[in-house]
C-alpha cells in the first residue's frame, strides 16, 4: 500500500506536467488556426498551417518560437492577407513581435491584444483597419514599437497610452484621428519618435511633449491643430514637421506665421499646458507680446475690442477652413499614392525614386539601435554586453532602417532565397543601394559570444574584391539577424554562364581574365594574417558567391558568414557546394577543409569562367588537360582571346584542381603567377 502510495505521488505531478506541455501546446495550435481562419478566410496565403501540425518546426509561414517551443514572433508582411486580426491573438501569451503589415486586413484592432504584455513590436500599418485605438492597449507593458499607420483608424488618440512606459516609437499618420494630442503623451519615459501627421487632429501641441528631452521626432503636419507651438521644439530643427496646419503660430520656425492675438487667446485656454508667460499671461516668446497684452478684457470691459477689426476674423476663419479643404484633398491623394506603390506589381523591384518617397513618410533611420538590439538566441531576457558591443557600435543598424529601406520586405525587393536566408534589395536614406540578407535566428549561433565574435570576424574584412559589409541588425522581436551589404548591380558570376549566343550577358575575354585575377586577389587577403584580422578561409566559394559590381569588379561574397551559423546549416550549406563540384576531394573523405581546398574551389571557377558553363564534363576536363582550346574555351568567345594567357590560366586551373592537396598551389603563389602574366 505505501509503496504504491508513493508511486502515485511521483507518477501523478510527472503525468500532470506532460499533460499541461501538451494541453499548452494545443492551446496555441488551437488560437493559430482561428488566426489563419481570420485572417486568410480563403485559405490561399496561409495553407502550411495545419491543425496537426507543429508551429515550431518551421513548416507554419512567418511562424517562429521561443527556445521553450512557444510562439515569439508572427511575421506576414505583404503576404495579400485580407480577412481580419482575431482575438484569438491573446492566446499566444509568449509572442513578442507581431507583423502584419503591408496587407489588406478590415475591422477592428482586438481589445484583446491588450493581454499580450510580453510584445515588443506591434505592425499593423498600411492596411484597411477600422475604428478606434482600443484603450486596453495600456496593459501591453513590453511595447517599444506601435505602428498603426496608413490604415482607416477613427475616434481619438486613447490617453491610456500614456501608460506605455517602453514605447519609443508610435506611429499614427495617415488614419483619420481627432480630437487633442493627449497632455500625458510627454510623459512616456522612452518615447522618442512620434508620427501623427495627416489625420485631423484639433487643439494645440502639449508643452509637456514639447519639453519632453527623450523627444527626437515629431511629426504633425496636416491637421487642424491651433495655438502657439512650443518654443522647446525647436531643437528638433528638421525633425519636428508642422506644415499644413494653419492654426499654428510662433517665432523661431520656418515658415511658421507670428502669432496675433486670436491666438493668444486659443493658447490661454490651453490651462496647465500653456507656455511660459510674462506677468500678463502672455507667452514670452510671441512677438509684440507687449502690444498684444493691451488687448485683454478685465472685469469690467474690453480696453480695444471695440476696435478689433471683424474683417480680420472673418477672412482667418475663411482662409482657414479653404486651407482645411485642401489639405483634407491632399491628404486622399496622398493616400491614394501610397496604396499605388504598395500595390503596384507590374515592374520587378521598386523605383528609387519611390524608395526615396517611402522614405519621406518613414521614421528617420540610423539613429539607436533602442528595441533591435538585445540578442542574445538563448536568453532573450540578456543584454547583448559582450567584449566585442563597443567595437560593434559602428556597424549598428536600426530595424527601422532596414524596413524603410526594403519597404518592408516587400516580395518585390526579394533578390534570392536559400535554406536559411532571405536577400533583399534596398535603399538607404542616402540613396545608396543595399542589399539585406536576412538569418532567422534558428540558423544562427545559439551562444552569444561565438555570434559576437562571427559577426567581429566579418567587420574586420575589407578588401576591394570582397563585398563590404556595411552593418547588421538583431531583432529580438523578429528572431531574425539582417547583414547589410554594398549592392553589386550586375549580379553573380553564376548569370553570365551557360548563356545564349549574342546575349548581353556574355563577357568579353579581358573582362574574365579580370574577374579571375579579382578573385584570385580577394582570396588571397583573407588567407593572409594581418594584426586587425586572422587568417580564415572561405569554405562555401563558388560562381553564386561572386558578385560582380557596376564596372565587373568580382566581389566575394559570405566571407566569415559560416562563423555565425549553427553547425546543420552549415553542413547543409556545404552539401550544396560538394553537390555542384567545388569541394575538394580530401574534404568529401575526410571532413576536413583547410586553404588548398579554397585553391580547389578557385580551379573549378577557372574553368567554368573560360568555358562559359557551370556545370563541367570529363570532356571538358580532358579537353583543358591538353590545352585543346577548340573543345574547352567558351565559343560565345568566338576565338577573339588570347591564345597565351588562355594556356596560363588553364594549367592554372588544372594546377589547382589536382587531387593530392599538397601538389597545388597556395593563394599567395596564384597571385604571383598572375602579376607574372599581366607583367606586374
Amino acid at each position: 500500500m505505501g509503496a504504491n502510495y508513493i508511486f502515485l505521488l511521483t507518477f501523478f505531478p510527472l503525468f500532470f506536467a506532460f499533460s499541461c506541455i501538451k494541453v499548452c501546446g494545443n492551446a496555441e495550435v488551437r488560437a493559430l488556426m482561428e488566426i489563419k481562419s481570420s485572417l486568410d478566410p480563403e485559405n490561399n496565403k496561409l495553407s502550411s498551417w495545419t491543425s496537426d501540425g507543429d508551429p515550431c518546426s518551421g513548416s507554419f509561414l512567418g511562424v517562429i518560437c521561443n527556445e521553450h517551443n512557444k510562439v515569439a514572433n508572427i511575421t506576414l508582411t505583404d503576404k495579400g492577407l485580407t480577412g481580419k486580426l482575431s482575438p484569438a491573438i491573446a492566446e499566444l501569451k509568449c509572442l513578442s513581435g507581431l507583423y502584419l503589415h503591408y496587407n489588406s486586413l478590415t475591422g477592428d484592432i482586438p481589445k484583446e491584444l491588450g493581454n499580450l504584455t510580453e510584445l515588443n513590436d506591434l505592425y499593423l500599418n498600411v492596411n484597411n483597419l477600422s475604428g478606434i485605438i482600443p484603450p486596453e492597449l495600456r496593459s501591453m507593458a513590453s511595447l517599444q514599437v506601435l505602428y498603426l499607420s496608413s490604415n482607416q483608424l477613427t475616434g481619438s488618440i486613447p490617453k491610456e497610452i500614456g501608460f506605455l512606459k517602453k514605447l519609443s516609437v508610435l506611429e499614427l499618420q495617415h488614419n483619420r484621428l481627432t480630437g487633442d494630442i493627449p497632455v500625458n503623451l510627454g510623459i512616456l519615459g522612452m518615447l522618442k519618435r512620434l508620427y501623427l501627421g495627416f489625420n485631423q487632429l484639433s487643439g494645440p501641441i502639449p508643452l509637456k511633449l514639447a519639453n519632453a528631452l527623450q523627444l527626437e521626432v515629431l511629426e504633425v503636419q496636416n491637421n487642424t491643430l491651433s495655438g502657439v507651438v512650443p518654443p522647446a521644439l525647436r531643437r528638433l530643427n528638421g525633425n519636428f514637421n508642422y506644415e499644413s496646419n494653419p492654426g499654428l503660430c510662433g517665432s523661431g520656425f520656418t515658415s511658421l506665421r507670428v502669432c496675433t492675438a486670436w491666438d493668444n487667446v486659443n493658447v490661454n485656454q490651453v490651462g496647465s499646458d500653456v507656455p511660459d508667460t510674462n506677468n500678463n499671461g502672455v507667452p514670452k516668446d510671441v512677438p509684440g507680446a507687449a502690444h498684444i497684452s493691451q488687448l485683454h478684457c478685465n472685469q469690467t470691459h474690453c480696453s480695444r475690442s471695440s476696435k478689433f477689426p471683424q474683417a480680420i476674423i472673418v477672412a482667418s476663419v475663411i482662409t482657414g477652413t479653404v486651407t482645411l479643404v485642401i489639405a483634407v484633398v491632399f491628404g486622399i491623394f496622398r493616400r491614394i499614392r501610397l496604396k499605388q506603390k504598395v500595390g503596384n506589381t507590374s515592374d520587378d523591384k521598386l523605383s528609387t525614386d519611390q524608395t526615396k518617397e517611402m522614405y519621406k513618410r518613414s521614421p528617420s533611420p540610423l539613429l539607436t539601435v533602442e528595441y533591435s538590439s538585445r540578442w542574445d538566441p538563448m536568453t532573450p531576457e540578456k543584454s547583448c554586453n559582450s567584449m566585442y558591443n563597443e567595437f560593434l557600435n559602428g556597424f549598428k543598424f536600426n530595424l527601422e532602417e532596414v524596413e524603410s529601406a526594403t519597404q518592408h520586405f516587400t516580395e518585390l525587393n526579394l533578390l534570392g532565397r536559400s535554406n536559411f536566408s532571405a536577400v533583399y534589395k534596398g535603399t538607404l536614406k542616402d540613396g545608396s543601394m543595399v542589399a539585406v540578407k536576412s538569418i532567422s535566428v534558428t540558423s544562427c549561433k545559439s551562444e552569444e559570444t561565438e555570434f559576437m565574435e562571427g559577426l567581429s570576424l566579418l567587420t574586420s574584412l575589407k578588401h576591394e574584391n570582397l563585398v563590404k559589409l556595411r552593418g547588421f541588425c538583431c531583432s529580438k522581436g523578429r528572431g531574425e539577424c539582417f547583414l547589410i551589404y554594398d549592392f553589386a548591380s550586375k549580379g553573380n558570376l553564376s548569370r553570365y554562364l551557360d548563356v545564349e549566343e549574342n546575349s548581353r550577358h556574355v563577357l568579353d575575354w579581358s573582362t574574365r581574365v579580370s574577374i579571375i585575377k579579382g578573385i584570385a586577389k580577394g582570396l588571397g587577403y583573407l588567407h593572409s594574417s594581418e594584426p586587425e584580422k586572422p587568417s580564415m578561409v572561405h569554405r562555401n566559394i563558388s560562381v553564386e558567391k561572386v558578385l560582380l559590381d557596376q564596372q565587373f569588379t568580382p566581389l566575394i561574397l559570405d566571407c566569415g558568414l559560416l562563423k555565425l551559423l549553427a553547425d546543420d546549416v552549415v553542413y547543409s550549406a556545404l552539401k550544396v557546394s560538394a553537390a555542384l563540384g567545388y569541394m575538394a576531394p580530401e574534404y568529401i573523405t575526410t571532413g576536413r577543409f583547410t586553404e588548398k581546398s579554397v585553391v580547389y574551389a578557385f580551379g573549378v571557377i577557372i574553368l567554368q569562367v573560360l568555358s562559359g558553363k557551370g556545370l563541367l564534363d570529363c570532356s571538358m576536363r580532358l579537353a583543358a588537360d591538353s590545352c585543346n582550346f577548340e573543345n574547352f574555351i567558351d565559343p560565345n568567345l568566338k576565338e577573339t582571346f588570347s591564345v597565351s594567357e588562355a594556356t596560363m590560366l588553364t594549367k592554372l586551373a588544372v594546377t589547382c584542381t589536382l587531387e593530392d592537396p599538397d601538389s597545388r598551389p597556395s593563394m599567395v603563389s596564384v597571385n604571383e603567377e598572375l602579376n607574372r602574366s599581366s607583367g606586374g
